[in-house]
């Protein structure tokens, strides 16, 4: 398991682009053979990602550095298929069928998670500390009950599917969702925002190999950014600002871990007042 600390705003404008992307960007998620971790002590997230070859299976092993018996013994975990076929992920002994953006809740206690490789599948996870026991739940896109916002005229027409929330599956600290662009939107989220009980992580996909995303960060009066490929995630601490905008269409999903579930607990920035 990879490990990155937390950083303070008076860091980041000391940082060049090579510490910038060392900091906050996460490559090389979805390996075939095994649950590729990352830990960020930001709200100690972790996020992962795998992508089985075809008729095989890799299981969610622990690390060390969560000395735990097992990974969700004191944690809980989404996990999204942002694949272009369905998958199958096992949760002590049971099986969940995944189609591409769909979600599932594995709770605290869960001992045994299993990922099933089809070749097209292709399974993103997060994971929060968590204090308490929910159940192990899937939602479908239907279930998420999308919301439509922006318009065309203003590039950011978009669709916001809420899988993991205080409506919808339950959980103690966890918040996630999956955001679709419209074709010919760009921008992922306006006005761009900030909120200081909560680390929110990005994890976008859905680019072409020669298509890219123009993801900005730091404090809204000094905002830096990041170029973001194809299934690369931007970790977004509390104090940083978050949006973007793709040289094509593409999707994110977004996910958030804190002192709340609130989803709208945020302070938004409109375009004219960043720098």
């Amino acid at each position: 398991m990879r490990n990155r600390h937390a950083t303070a705003p008076a860091q980041v404008p000391g940082f060049d682009t090579a510490a910038l992307r060392a900091n906050y960007l996460v490559e090389d998620l979805f390996p075939a053979d095994r649950v590729e971790l990352l830990h960020t002590h930001e709200d100690r997230i972790v996020i992962g990602g795998v992508a089985p070859a075809a008729g095989t299976s890799v299981a969610l092993e622990v690390p060390d550095g969560l000395a735990a018996d097992y990974f969700l013994q004191r944690r809980e975990a989404g996990i999204v298929n942002i694949g272009a076929g369905a998958g199958r992920v096992t949760v002590d002994g049971t099986g969940y069928e995944l189609e591409p953006r769909e979600v599932l809740y594995a709770g605290r206690g869960s001992r045994d998670v299993v990922f099933e490789g089809t070749g097209e599948a292709a399974y993103y996870l997060i994971s929060t500390t968590a204090h308490a026991e929910h159940p192990t739940r899937k939602a479908t896109r239907a279930e998420a009950t999308p919301v439509s916002l922006g318009e065309q005229r203003t590039s950011n027409e978009r669709t916001i599917y809420k899988y993991i929330h205080e409506q919808g599956i339950r959980s103690c600290q966890l918040v996630l969702g999956v955001t679709e662009l419209a074709a010919g939107s760009m921008w992922n989220t306006m006005p761009a925002h900030v909120h200081g009980r909560r680390t929110e992580i990005y994890l976008y996909f859905g680019l072409d190999p020669d298509q890219r995303v123009v993801h900005l960060m730091g404090e809204p009066q000094q905002t830096r950014n990041l170029i973001v490929a194809d299934r690369q995630a931007v970790i977004s601490p509390g104090w940083s600002v978050h949006c973007g905008f793709g040289t094509a269409a593409y999707a994110f999903v977004w996910a958030m871990g804190g002192e709340n579930t609130d989803y709208g607990d945020v302070v938004p920035y409109p375009i004219t007042e960043l720098r």
